[in-house]
């Protein structure tokens, strides 16, 4: 059974953010894992470049969860697509799936699988130093303590995708 990584953040990103993405992608391939996200733009689509430069077209290892009914809405990059319908319920989806997320960047949604993927106790790494929700909420405090008292686990913090994979393979391999 392949390790799914799951890849959270904003729809829509600064060209920073999108380099990072892209680079998370390309690693979480270089490792054997694969990717999932929510199928669409901004950190989704480049984390999915970042993968498909490593897997190819047709690699079963770049899976987009969409919100919508339509494949359609998929970006690019995406090569299996799981149309939804189900809006931002979606994001559950994701973190469920996920055996683990990286976050970057992000607002709402973003931190709404974060809590998702903290209730169902998946490892979860933030990339630091990026603007939104994971840099300016979850970042300040990755090393005071657990996210609250459901798990010892901390949330941590990488400075770069290289760093988020090596954190992520001492956790689940």
């Amino acid at each position: 059974m392949r390790t799914l990584i799951g890849v959270i953040g904003s729809s829509q990103a600064s060209k920073q953010v999108l380099e990072v993405s892209f680079e998370v992608g390309r690693q979480i391939i270089m490792a054997g894992f694969s990717l999932v996200c929510g199928g669409l733009h901004g950190v989704m689509e480049g984390a999915c470049k970042g993968a498909f430069s490593e897997a190819g077209q047709d690699s079963g290892r770049i899976i987009g969860i969409l919100p919508g009914t339509q494949k359609s809405e998929a970006n690019p990059y995406v090569d299996l697509i799981i149309p939804t319908g189900v809006g931002y319920a979606r994001n559950m989806i994701i973190a469920c799936s996920s055996d683990a997320v990286i976050a970057i960047s992000g607002g709402c949604g973003t931190l709404s699988e974060i809590s998702m993927a903290w209730q169902y106790g998946k490892p979860i790494v933030v990339m630091k130093n990026l603007p939104g929700i994971t840099g300016d909420m979850i970042g300040k405090s990755l090393d005071s303590g657990p996210l609250d008292n459901r798990r010892k686990y901390r949330i941590r913090g990488a400075d770069n995708a290289v760093e988020a994979l090596a954190i992520l393979k001492k956790i689940l391999v």
